[in-house]
């Protein structure tokens, strides 16, 4: 797996693009809003070069796409690389057989789906989402593609929150990570 860490000069960038709105969903988060990088073609291209140059040499099987944000980045990539796009969905939402893997949230818990031909024994993926919180959602779709026989190279994403704990509980779990910025606070 490539160890180069994003081009400075690009993080600033995609970070300068990441709207912070205070107290939402409640009081005292501060939220790290995406959209705005979606939204200005020149931005989405830097910030899809980014991961797309990761992972050119690597040529993963696939990328597996965290519900929801993490399907508009993971379909990109997956089209840049030309390889397969692999999406792990919130229960209930994926219409054939599946397999399943529950994880805590901070004030219950939340079920993730995969179908069952999503991936074959011995593939190579990434994991791709827009933020890494708690981690419990990347380290559930982990499971997911483990349980199917796939390998998970990286997990990916555009965020780090590392005040909350998740970069640090999914490396202790044996997920090497990539983020481009990383914020203070939550």
């Amino acid at each position: 797996m490539p160890t180069e860490a994003p081009h400075a000069l690009h993080a600033d960038y995609i970070r300068a693009h990441i709207r912070t709105v205070p107290d939402w969903p409640s009081p005292g988060v501060q939220f790290r809003d995406i959209t705005p990088l979606l939204q200005n073609p020149k931005v989405f291209r830097v910030l899809v070069d980014e991961f797309v140059h990761r992972y050119f040499d690597v040529r993963p099987d696939a990328i597996a796409g965290l519900d929801a944000r993490g399907f508009i980045l993971g379909a990109v990539v997956a089209y840049e690389l030309n390889v397969g796009f692999v999406p792990i969905r919130k229960k209930g939402k994926l219409p054939f057989t599946t397999v399943a893997e529950s994880y805590e949230l901070e004030y219950g818990s939340a079920t993730v789906e995969l179908h069952t031909d999503a991936v074959k024994p011995g593939d190579r993926v990434v994991l791709i989402d827009d933020l890494i919180a708690t981690g419990g959602t990347m380290l559930a779709g982990k499971r997911l593609l483990e349980k199917l026989g796939a390998t998970v190279l990286e997990g990916a994403a555009i965020v780090d929150l590392p005040e909350l704990g998740g970069s640090q509980k999914l490396r202790k779990a044996g997920l090497p990570l990539f983020t481009l910025v990383d914020f203070e606070g939550h």
